[in-house]
Parts: C-alpha cells; structure tokens; sequence
C-alpha cells in the first residue's frame, strides 16, 4: 500500500512539531525517517498510525484519504521501542492477542489462529520459544516477538518506532540486517524512525532527513550520503569537516585548493563554507604536486581497522574547526604519522554551500 502525506502540520502549544510535511511513500517500500530529537519523526509516525491526528493536511492510503480513520481502521502495524509486551502472557499468546480481541463476527477460529502465529514464529525464527514469557528472552527476541504480534493482523503498513534502540551495539546490527532479509521476504510497505544512521542508509530504500519539523531531503541513502542537500544533512550523517571561506564570481579558495562553484557565478565575495568528510582527507608527507593544505598532527586514534587523525590547519586562508581524517592503518603504518608533524592536506571531494541565515529551531 503506498501512503501519500499532504501538507501536514501538527503543533503541541506553541511548538511547531511538523511543518507542512508532504512526503511520498511507494508500496512495499522500506522507508527511514531519520534527524535528531525532536525534529518530529515519531509525531509524523503516529498521525500516519491514527494515534494523533494532524492540525491541518491529509493522510492517503492508496490514493484514498485515512486522515480522520480510527487507528483500528487503518490496519497498522506498530513495533515500539520498548516492546510493550504482555509479561503475563507467553510468546504465543503475545502473538495471537491481537486477533484474540477482535470482535466476534471478524475474529478468526481458533485453528486459523494457531496456524497463523505458528507461521510467525517460523517466520521470526522462535518455534522453540513459543511457552516463554517475556521475561526469560533476551532483547533482540522480545523485539522480533513485538514485530510478530504486529504482523499477526495481518497490516497494510508496519510501523516501527525506534525498535532496536534499547539493544546492545551488536544485536542491534544483527537484527537490522535480519529486518532487511525479512522485509525483502514480505515486501510490506514499512516506516522506520531511528536515530541512529548507519542503521537507516544500511536498511532502506529511501531515507526521509527530518530538521525542525520539515523534510529536508528525501531520496535513496546514497544520494542523501553522497549529495546532501544542505550543511545540515552533511553534519548529521556522520563526521563532516568543514572550511569556511568565500566564494568569489564561481570559485572559492581554500589554502592552495581552488573549488569551481558555478552554481555560485554571481556572488561577490560571499561567505561559504566547503564539506568534506575524514575518508576524503588525503594525508601525505610530500606535496606530490597538487595543491594541499599545510597542516599539523594533533592526535592519531586508531579505531579497529582504521586510524583517525586530527589535524589543525597551519596557514592562512584554510580555517576549520578542526580536521579529520580516517586512513586504513597499513596507509598510517607507511607514513608514521606523529603528533606536531607538519603533514600536507587534500581533500578528494569538496561541496560548497553559501551561508544561509540559521533557520528557526
């Protein structure tokens, strides 16, 4: 089922929680909602649920508009965070409770039942513990119980609200791949909101940036990683360094690196500042010909299988905050980097935005 967001606005008092949000989301794709807190990614899944309802705009579900259908009626599957799981009742019977509960006339045998959550367990990989409760499983099978329960009503959409943030670093990548596999088995239109990044450009098909209430980019997640469409997104998916600058008539200097910014041909000593992120930093000793930044070594970190290593820029006309590179250790092993080592600086790839007046919070 494809769902289609239409203008939609939601204000708790005076807090703007979405702004006009419109948003397109095809059938039986995996969609990530992700930003930082309180850009309005769980309020935007919880009117698309029916458990809040919008101030203004619409919700459609095929083409058809859900906007002022109950929750019930919208047949929704949803995983929250913390499981919510019934802590009396088995891992069968938290499976079966939804359609338990239904109204006499639309529930199903008891045979159908047992044949349906049989056919879960199967499918989230928990046959054996079908007579624990949920006190003896570990998090990541509490978490697939939740998504099972969810799946036992059989939803035109799933929902799912941060549902690996409560895990461990190691379940929590085990079970996104796991979620990734599944979701490819059942090609059910499915919503995930999550902070985390790695987690959303590794499982979905599209990625929906969230920033004060407003989408601020929506494409696949090599796109949004590889073209964000603004310094925010740049800075939000993982580390970015930055070099402030100015753009002149189509090209900005930074240190002896000169950037062609055509999109820029009429600014007249504009500020700006260039991104680049720490696996696009080129380190050597020598200039090797190429137009470089000086720099100096401020620490080396070596983190698994690479090394990241601050540098602080050491001539005019390059300033940064501060910057990072991520070298493969046997790259760091041939050039022996020290700290107070004068070192020379190119960045692989550069994208330069204008400054802009900082938007409202």
């Amino acid at each position: 089922m494809s769902i289609a967001l239409r203008q939609v606005r939601k204000h708790f008092g005076a807090f703007r929680a979405l702004d006009d949000v419109s948003l397109e989301i095809p059938e039986g794709a995996l969609t990530a909602l992700i930003g930082p807190s309180g850009s309005g990614k769980t309020t935007l899944l919880r009117i698309i649920a029916g458990l809040d309802w919008p101030d203004a705009g619409s919700v459609l579900f095929d083409g058809e508009d859900a906007t002022s259908q109950a929750a019930g009626a919208r047949r929704v599957g949803f995983v929250f965070q913390h499981y919510a799981l019934f802590r009396h009742m088995t891992v069968f019977e938290n499976i079966a409770f939804g359609l338990r509960v239904r109204p006499r006339p639309v529930r199903p045998h008891r045979a159908d039942i047992r044949a349906r959550v049989e056919r879960l367990l199967g499918l989230v990989q928990l046959e054996p513990l079908r007579g624990r409760y949920p006190a003896q499983l570990s998090g990541g099978q509490r978490q697939r119980v939740a998504l099972a329960r969810a799946l036992a009503i059989e939803p035109r959409v799933l929902l799912l609200d941060e549902p690996f943030g409560a895990l461990d670093a190691k379940v929590r990548k085990e079970l996104r791949r796991w979620l990734r596999r599944f979701h490819d088995e059942l090609r059910i239109t499915t919503i995930l909101v999550t902070h985390d990044q790695e987690e959303a450009l590794e499982v979905a098909d599209r990625v929906a940036v969230m920033h004060a209430g407003r989408i601020e980019q929506y494409a696949s997640p090599a796109a949004v990683y590889d073209e964000p469409a603004s310094p925010f997104i740049y800075d939000f998916l993982g580390g970015a360094n930055r070099f402030r600058c100015l753009v002149h008539q189509g090209s900005a200097r930074i240190g002896g690196i000169e950037i062609e910014a055509p999109e820029h041909r009429d600014a007249e000593r504009q500020p700006a500042v260039a991104y680049a992120r720490p696996h696009e930093i080129e380190v050597t000793r020598e200039r090797n010909g190429h137009p470089v930044i000086v720099a100096v070594v401020r620490q080396v970190l070596a983190v698994g299988p690479l090394v990241r290593v601050e540098l602080e820029s050491d001539e005019d006309g390059a300033r940064a905050d501060l910057i990072e590179a991520e070298l493969p250790r046997e790259h760091h092993r041939t050039l022996d980097l020290r700290v107070g080592d004068r070192v020379f600086v190119r960045p692989r790839a550069l994208r330069l935005f204008a400054d802009e007046p900082a938007r409202r919070p």
